[in-house]
């Protein structure tokens, strides 16, 4: 069975949504960031970064000893790899998986992050926030710009076969209307 370490946001839904499509059972350990529950010294054993969600899996493949994965992306690697689904063994395949949860990661999630954010502040209690609104929404649309040139190209954003990358990029633009586009094949 699978511990979750989890609180509703879009790097914990994005492991769910991936769990369930696996067909493995979990069990949700509620990590209230409100309260800051990251922040206790049980959680930071865990994930030194203090961030979730962890997943705690009590019984890897190997047989030993609980196994503790901390950050979504590396969480979604270890568990469509344990569930032989999603997770292309192709050495070449595999790579482009990668990369593109890697851009998920390291550029398409944060981004997005950060223009919410910008857009969201107080402009009359935090003072002009112009620059940083404009700076992530033009980073923003341009990694859309990536997004929709590889689909162009391509019937999913990693190659042609369906893999967990999708719902990251599912997951993590659930705000965006061009979302859905990612899992339907080209037409």
């Amino acid at each position: 069975m699978i511990d979750l370490h989890y609180w509703p946001t879009p790097n914990g839904k994005k492991v769910t949504i991936l769990l369930e499509e696996c067909g493995m059972p979990y069990r949700i350990v509620p990590v209230n960031i409100g309260r800051g529950d990251q922040f206790g010294k049980e959680f930071l054993e865990m994930n030194p970064n203090h961030r979730m969600p962890v997943m705690v899996d009590n019984a890897p493949k190997d047989g030993g000893k609980p196994l503790v994965v901390f950050e979504s992306g590396a969480i979604m690697m270890y568990i469509a790899e344990k569930a032989g689904k999603f997770y292309p063994q192709d050495l070449r395949a595999k790579h482009e998986v990668n990369e593109w949860l890697i851009w998920q990661m390291a550029n398409q999630g944060p981004k997005s992050g950060e223009c919410g954010h910008f857009r969201r502040v107080d402009q009359a209690k935090e003072g002009d926030q112009s620059y940083a609104i404009r700076r992530f929404t033009d980073e923003v649309n341009r990694l859309y710009g990536v997004l929709n040139n590889r689909l162009y190209k391509h019937k999913y954003l990693a190659g042609d076969q369906y893999t967990d990358r999708k719902s990251t990029r599912l997951n993590s633009s659930h705000r965006c209307i061009s979302y859905a586009v990612f899992c339907l094949k080209k037409k």
